[in-house]
């Protein structure tokens, strides 16, 4: 069995990496941790949370993950806008990852943020999938 959580990354990925409005507000890849370069915008997997969500006939997953979009100082309106535009790729999408069937995917939470170490701005998406395992 694939691991639900690297499936859905990967499917995440593949949704976002094509998309043209995307490439245009930032670095399109989403990244597990800061790229090389620091471009100016760019997102990274945060935290993620997996649990079981097994039923008595089906094997399954609930996946909470967090997608921080990362901007240099001063540029929380491009962090902002790009975050939107993540959040239009993937809330409800349907997605296809590996091994796996998506029964949902969703936006649940948008929070931005000054972070104090770097002075860069912050924007983490809160996304809850459910996914179960196929035969």
């Amino acid at each position: 069995m694939t691991s639900p959580v690297l499936a859905l990354r990967a499917a995440i990925r593949g949704a976002c990496a094509p998309d043209a409005a995307l490439a245009s507000l930032m670095d399109p890849a989403i990244h597990d941790e800061t790229p090389r370069g620091n471009p100016p915008v760019y997102a990274t997997f945060g935290t993620t949370e997996l649990r079981d969500a097994s039923s008595s006939t089906e094997r399954g997953h609930e996946q909470d993950i967090a997608l921080d979009v990362w901007a240099k100082r001063g540029s929380a309106a491009s962090a902002l806008a790009a975050a939107d535009r993540l959040c239009a790729l993937l809330d409800d999408a349907a997605l296809a990852p590996a091994g796996h069937r998506l029964v949902s995917l969703a936006v649940t939470k948008l929070e931005a943020a000054l972070d104090e170490e770097s002075a860069a701005t912050r924007v983490t998406l809160h996304l809850r999938a459910v996914t179960e395992v196929l035969p």
